[in-house]
């Protein structure tokens, strides 16, 4: 498939607050969103990789939660960063970026919050709620940026809140063809939820499976 098909396959229109929200997850058949290494990298093939830059590609900002970012490593990218964490604290790999290319979002009372505007400057750091981040302020914060196309990289409890709340458009996961047992993690973890999914589009290259499905609200979106 070309380069240029794959992005026609992905093409997605904002929705009516002029962001459209997806998540960019991977797993095993049997449920696990890493390996035994506690990483995505553990489980991550070439097919599931080409999606992974391309969605990157298509994006304006990156979201992604603070503890994905430190299990993961993350570091400054050529997008902006937006770090979600309700304490507040930046993580060491993405300190010392420029100005812009990381952001916060946290809340209040967050304890590291007068840090994070230290490091990042105040434009930089969104509070958007008391004790709990309100997801739909997050869709209004970045529309305002300009951010129209707003990717998700997880991890899963930050997919739960964000679902739970209504914010997201889209979840576009790769299933790898592995089993792998043992005890890991899903792509939500949380209380339960129960939000219906509307496939969009599934691929297949050497056994894995790259799917889209619409994520079908049955709340408004407000916050947690």
């Amino acid at each position: 498939m070309s380069d240029a098909l794959l992005a026609q396959l992905y093409a997605a229109e904002p929705a009516a607050d002029g962001v459209w929200l997806r998540v960019n997850m991977v797993s095993t058949v049997d449920g696990a969103a890493q390996g035994e290494d506690g990483v995505t990298d553990g489980i991550n093939n070439v097919p599931d990789k080409r999606v992974f830059h391309a969605l990157r590609s298509y994006a304006d900002v990156i979201v992604v939660g603070a503890g994905t970012v430190r299990a993961e490593g993350y570091r400054p990218t050529t997008k902006p960063i937006v770090v979600l964490s309700r304490s507040g604290e930046v993580p060491a790999t993405l300190r010392g970026a420029d100005p812009g290319q990381v952001l916060m979002a946290t809340v209040e009372h967050a304890p590291g919050l007068e840090e994070a505007r230290q490091l990042l400057g105040d434009e930089y750091v969104l509070v958007l709620g008391a004790y709990a981040i309100d997801f739909a302020l997050l869709r209004t914060a970045l529309a305002a940026r300009g951010w129209s196309q707003v990717l998700s990289e997880g991890g899963p409890y930050a997919l739960h809140d964000m679902v739970a709340s209504g914010a997201v458009d889209e979840l576009c996961l790769t299933i790898v063809p592995r089993l792998i047992a043992g005890e890991h993690k899903r792509i939500t973890s949380g209380p339960p939820i129960d939000v219906p999914l509307e496939p969009l589009l599934l691929l297949e290259e050497d056994g894995t499976l790259i799917g889209r499905w619409a994520v079908r609200q049955t709340a408004p979106r407000v916050g947690l």
